[in-house]
């Protein structure tokens, strides 16, 4: 944000807080909030988290429309980190009995997966450029 880069700041900033509240949703002890629903059905909290998940894929395809003039692996990035908010929430809101799709969260879990590979490229091309380093993973901008 210093710098100006504004889409920086506001994406990883936002999924860091993605982080905590997924961490706050899932430990144990703390705030309950899984064990807070045991007393409805049996897909509260499954559904309840889907819709979760819906508004992170919202936000997400968001950044991935302000990736379209950037390189193709910084929108691949993007769109795979999309696509695993997807399915997961599909994964979440096609629960049976309280648990959620397998085949869709293992879906996800792929995409996220890709992501993960595709962000390590993408910060080892954005340190591998012609200033420091031999190989050109992207084309240098014009």
């Amino acid at each position: 944000m210093v710098i100006g880069n504004t889409f920086g700041a506001t994406a990883l900033s936002s999924y860091g807080g993605f982080w905590m509240s997924f961490a706050i949703v899932f430990t144990p002890g703390g705030f309950d909030i899984k064990a807070a629903y045991d007393g409805g059905g049996a897909n509260d909290f499954a559904n309840a988290f889907g819709f979760f998940l819906i508004g992170w894929f919202i936000f997400t395809t968001l950044m991935l429309l302000c990736t379209l003039r950037s390189t193709v692996a910084f929108f691949l990035v993007f769109l795979t980190v999309d696509l695993a908010f997807l399915m997961l929430a599909v994964g979440y809101l096609n629960a049976e009995g309280g648990e959620p799709n397998a085949n869709c969260i293992k879906a996800g879990g792929y995409f996220g997966l890709m992501t993960a590979l595709m962000a390590w490229y993408n910060a080892f091309a954005g340190i591998a450029d012609s200033r420091y380093s031999y190989p050109l993973l992207l084309p240098e901008p014009s």
